[in-house]
């Protein structure tokens, strides 16, 4: 099988890349919601964030590198629409008989730091799982999907956690309980794929049936910002 024209985007892959976005939309959202599971500190986007990891996975497995470098940089626009929508929504006045404008602030309002610990754990989360992905399924010949797929979870979900923790609680916290908070996050998120890796081959499976497309990225640049190659 071989890949169509990249400008050809079939209904599945705008598909896959929709519920991308909505994964990482709705994680920002609620992830202002700390929860403790088994005596385990984690944000509510724990229930939901993992999936935008194995949907990278699968547009890198069937669509290819090039194809999904679009739809992070698609995911990040997307989330940058919605900071600035939700900040422009905070600044208008609000009608006199409302009275939740603090509760809006509260929820929906991020300072710059947490922002920006986001976007830079996000982008370089999911290039660096991409990126791993698409390069382990040239050295197996395409074989271990599962192994391939936990791999590059186990690198960029690291990276994540890493990158999100250090730049936003950096200072705030006592150093053991940043770099536990990062430990604790990183395996919960890594075992969450693991245990999804028969949803992974469910969905690359049908795709790849559907699609009649299985990538490989030969010769192709991994840089981030290469759109046009």
């Amino acid at each position: 099988m071989t890949a169509r024209h990249e400008s050809s985007y079939s209904f599945c892959f705008v598909a896959v890349a929709t519920l991308f976005v909505t994964c990482l939309l709705v994680s920002n959202v609620i992830a202002v919601k700390l929860v403790a599971i088994q005596g385990l500190l984690l944000p509510a986007a724990i229930v939901i964030f993992p999936i935008s990891y194995l949907l990278a996975d699968v547009l890198t497995e069937v669509y290819g590198y090039r194809a999904a470098r679009r739809v992070i940089w698609l995911g990040f626009f997307c989330n940058l629409l919605a900071v600035a929508a939700i900040w422009i929504g905070g600044l208008l006045p609000a009608a006199a008989f409302w009275s939740d404008q603090s509760a809006y602030d509260k929820i929906l309002g991020a300072t710059p730091r947490i922002l920006l610990a986001s976007f830079l754990a996000y982008l370089v989360g999911e290039f660096t799982n991409t990126m791993i992905m698409s390069r382990l399924k040239l050295a197996t010949a395409g074989r271990h999907l599962w192994a391939r797929a936990i791999g590059s979870t186990l690198v960029g979900q690291g990276l994540d956690s890493a990158v999100f923790i250090s730049i936003a609680f950096f200072g705030l916290m006592p150093l053991t309980t940043l770099l536990g908070t990062i430990l604790t996050q990183w395996l919960v998120k890594s075992a969450y794929e693991a245990l999804a890796t028969p949803l992974t081959y469910a969905i690359v499976g049908f795709l790849k049936r559907r699609e009649r497309i299985d990538t490989y990225d030969r010769g192709i640049s991994f840089n981030p910002f290469a759109f046009g190659e």
